[in-house]
């Protein structure tokens, strides 16, 4: 049970699901979405419920794979409003409790450029969310590059979703694609993101890689030493690394006891957020993930700054979830504080 003064979660990996986007996806042959049994059922009301039972103050709601774009321009237009429009509204009528990463008709540019300029300047969206692949276009394609300019001048949050690869028939050997197939492919995106210079491009762009940054905190040196090779100039290679430690990751997926470390190996713990990943998460599953998080202890390492700079989210309470840290940086205080300085429009609810 979460402690009435702990910090409440922000959980910037949330998901929904409409009557109307789950037909459409049927009738384009999504009936066992990426593998899976079937698909979840999601209510603004089951959702709260959810948070109010795990302490998650805020859900940043986006849509999950397969997305939009089923393979006609004109009815992924259709279908982003649409699902952008509804999920603007649940954001309207619960104020402070959620808020919208608006989804875009991609690979259709022009048709995501209009999504953007609406969603934010209309609906007022916190961000967008991003396939890491639709229909094998990975998000470094040159012909993005538009859309990549927009987000940075708008000075966006980006949240990358993984979905299933288009070899999946082939490397999915018959399992659930979120298994493995998702973990490798949010590698494969951002590994894709390097080599085509856009996050060197725009290093202002505020990316959220999901799960832990899936396969990356162990092939990131690797692919540092592939870029070194492979793209050298006159000021020298580009370093993977650095941009690495630029971007932002969610704790969904199997974070403790295992990825967060390697993670950490990475990246600057103020570059972790929580995310829970329902309503494809079932219920039960997410109220686990969210004790475990509570119960991990906090590094002993992380610095007085971590905490200072923590401290307008931390609570004093939670102490025997993180007594080796020393200065009451908690898993919870630490990726909400994380959450406001990255969304700030949180900071002020």
């Amino acid at each position: 049970m979460t402690a009435p003064d702990a910090p409440r979660l922000v959980d910037v990996h949330a998901h929904f699901v409409t009557e109307s986007y789950i037909r459409q996806a049927r009738a384009a042959g999504h009936e066992r979405p990426d593998g899976m049994p079937g698909w979840p059922a999601w209510s603004p009301a089951a959702h709260l419920d959810l948070m109010d039972r795990c302490g998650i103050g805020t859900s940043m709601l986006s849509l999950s794979s397969p997305g939009v774009h089923f393979g006609d321009d004109a009815a992924a237009r259709r279908l982003a409003r649409e699902v952008n429009e509804e999920s603007a509204q649940v954001v309207r009528e619960h104020p402070g409790r959620f808020g919208l990463f608006a989804s875009l008709p991609l690979p259709d540019v022009d048709g995501a450029l209009d999504e953007i300029a609406y969603a934010f300047d209309t609906l007022g969206a916190d961000g967008v969310v991003l396939e890491t692949n639709t229909h094998g276009v990975y998000l470094g394609d040159a012909g993005l590059e538009p859309v990549f300019a927009e987000l940075a001048r708008r000075d966006a949050v980006v949240f990358l979703h993984p979905t299933s690869p288009v070899c999946w028939e082939q490397s999915a050997l018959g399992r659930p694609r979120p298994m493995v197939e998702f973990i490798f492919d949010t590698a494969r995106t951002v590994t894709d993101l390097l080599f085509a210079g856009t996050l060197e491009r725009h290093p202002g762009l505020k990316v959220v890689v999901p799960h832990c940054g899936g396969a990356l905190p162990v092939l990131a040196d690797r692919v540092n030493g592939f870029m070194k090779l492979f793209m050298p100039d006159d000021q020298g290679a580009p370093d993977a690394l650095a941009q690495l430690r630029r971007l932002h990751y969610d704790l969904a997926g199997t974070p403790f006891p295992r990825q967060v470390p390697a993670l950490l190996n990475l990246v600057d713990p103020d570059r972790l957020l929580y995310g829970s990943d329902y309503c494809w998460t079932p219920p039960a599953a997410a109220e686990a993930h969210v004790a475990s998080v509570d119960a991990a202890p906090v590094p002993a390492s992380f610095s007085t700054s971590t905490s200072t700079s923590t401290s307008a989210s931390a609570s004093d309470s939670d102490s025997d979830s993180d007594s080796d840290s020393g200065e009451g940086v908690t898993w919870r205080s630490l990726t909400t504080a994380n959450a406001q300085r990255l969304l700030p429009r949180l900071a002020a609810l």
